[in-house]
């Protein structure tokens, strides 16, 4: 991966740099959101319809098509849709991105639905609230764990984390989808303790009642998503039902296992800042340089970024999360440059590479290491 490292900037103090770096982001942010307008509604509602037209021809294979080419075909139309609308289009609706277009109400934040079996209501608790507005600080930012697999040395070390990455990669990648669910719905809060302080991620208790409350957020979206993929489309090809329903299940793999190898990417490495909890910013331009050195970008080609609903450009993302995926691809050079001249750490590097070091990382955790600590506090000694 590579880190850009900048020569000490001409700054009288890092007070003053941090306020130069929050004032040069938001006046960055102020001309981009200026700029929105029906050239991104019109990126927007195409990637729409070819993510329609995918999933129709998709279905139309897996239901006809009775040798083994067409029916790969069929796959991989009806995953590029779910791929689509799981990041390029959802992950970007959600947000906020297309709110302020009032032709356009199907994409706005509180309206918008997924095909992905994960709640919005508790997505957007989870993740604009908590993971967006307090990155890898434990305590706040929930995603600093998923069930055994920690990410930061901040979440406690047990025995059972020493299968972290055979069950990362085993299990967590292939259904990553429907664990994210009963991660952000608060399942997961009934099964196990999340190795910090507060114990408990999104309930707060496992009381009768915060059981209900969890099990309905998460049901309301896996009964019609399971219902649609591996009942209704399956039983419209009669005899075939065995077919269709293993077509739907080989996209949403192919779905779950690359949206995971995007965003394991994001915040997940030996350089990757992490903070211990109560972490906080002194001020806005302090609270953007932990977002960058919290965060990874990696280099792909404009199609596959596209696939990755711009996630390759996960630092821009976490500066300006309302944006949409194609302005944080225009933009990455100038928060780059930006990052050099304030002397805040910008990674970038190969897929291969940054997620390479995500696994690594994750196996480090899988016992303890005390170069880790080490590690962490000279990341974070700036922000304590």
């Amino acid at each position: 991966m590579t880190t850009q490292t900048a020569p000490t900037p001409a700054f009288p103090s890092d007070e003053a740099r941090f306020k130069a770096f929050g004032q040069a982001l938001d006046s960055l942010r102020e001309r981009v959101e200026a700029e929105l307008g029906p050239r991104d509604l019109r990126y927007v509602l195409r990637a729409d319809r070819l993510s329609r037209a995918c999933e129709a021809l998709g279905r139309v294979l897996l239901h006809f098509a009775f040798e083994p080419i067409g029916f790969s075909f069929g796959v991989f139309f009806l995953w590029i849709h779910k791929q689509l609308q799981a990041i390029e289009i959802g992950h970007t609706a959600l947000h906020g991105a297309y709110d302020k277009f009032p032709e356009a109400p199907h994409l706005h934040s509180k309206t918008y639905q997924w095909d992905i079996p994960i709640d919005e209501e508790s997505w957007r608790y989870g993740h604009n609230a908590r993971h967006h507005g307090s990155t890898n600080v434990a305590g706040k930012d929930a995603d600093v764990h998923f069930g055994i697999v920690r990410l930061t040395k901040e979440v406690g070390y047990e025995p059972k984390r020493r299968f972290q990455l055979p069950f990362a990669l085993l299990v967590l990648f292939p259904n990553f989808t429907f664990l994210m669910n009963l991660h952000f719905t608060g399942v997961n809060d009934l099964l196990e303790d999340n190795g910090l302080d507060s114990k408990l991620d999104f309930l707060p208790d496992r009381s009768p009642a915060s059981r209900k409350l969890a099990l309905r957020r998460a049901l309301r979206k896996y009964g019609p998503h399971y219902f649609k993929e591996y009942v209704f489309f399956p039983a419209l090809a009669g005899p075939m039902f065995w077919k269709v329903a293993l077509g739907n299940f080989l996209a949403g793999l192919l779905r779950d296992v690359y949206s995971a190898a995007t965003i394991f990417c994001g915040h997940v490495g030996p350089e990757t800042a992490s903070y211990p909890q109560g972490t906080r910013s002194r001020n806005k331009g302090e609270w953007y340089a932990m977002q960058v050195e919290a965060t990874n970008d990696f280099e792909v080609p404009w199609l596959v970024s596209v696939l990755c609903g711009g996630l390759d450009r996960q630092i821009e993302h976490h500066l300006f999360p309302r944006l949409p995926p194609h302005r944080l691809r225009e933009i990455a050079p100038e928060v780059r440059s930006l990052c050099e001249a304030h002397g805040v750490r910008y990674r970038s590097g190969s897929w291969g590479s940054v997620l390479y070091d995500a696994f690594a990382h994750i196996h480090a955790l899988s016992v303890e290491t005390p170069t880790l600590a080490g590690t962490t506090r000279a990341l974070t000694r700036e922000f304590a």
